[in-house]
């Protein structure tokens, strides 16, 4: 039986096209088992929480996975919650989470933010995104 892989899949709920392909590129390869660890998208907390509230369900969701994707989009850069994600990864819990920044597909503008806090830096294909998880989670 293989290993299932715990993840944490960063993503903005305005950009929800590119996280839906990204489940899609992972569901790809049936001999690779994973749980998503994402903040639901129905979870009230996205629309009628605080910052604080997000804050700590995406530090309480974060907190079961090994491995945290963000996508390394411009779009990226931009997002106020980006790194806080990126900060939540690092600095709160006893071992940081690996942080492994995926490139869009095509992209020639990416974000640095995302980039210099990554672990690794992958393409947008399965195989690289899963090696990745499998070398870092």
């Amino acid at each position: 039986m293989s290993k299932t892989y715990n993840l944490f899949i960063s993503h903005s709920w305005n950009y929800s096209d590119a996280y839906e392909k990204l489940l899609n590129l992972l569901d790809k390869d049936t001999s690779f088992s994973y749980k998503n660890y994402s903040v639901p998208k129905d979870d009230p907390v996205h629309t009628n929480g605080t910052d604080k509230e997000l804050y700590e369900a995406i530090k309480e969701q974060m907190s079961h996975a090994s491995v945290v994707l963000i996508m390394a989009g411009v779009y990226s850069t931009y997002s106020k919650w980006i790194n806080k994600e990126i900060k939540i990864a690092q600095e709160e819990f006893n071992n940081p989470k690996p942080i492994i920044a995926i490139e869009p597909w095509a992209s020639t503008n990416t974000s640095t933010v995302v980039k210099d806090a990554a672990d690794e830096i992958v393409r947008w294909n399965s195989k690289s995104i899963i090696d990745a998880i499998k070398e870092l989670g």
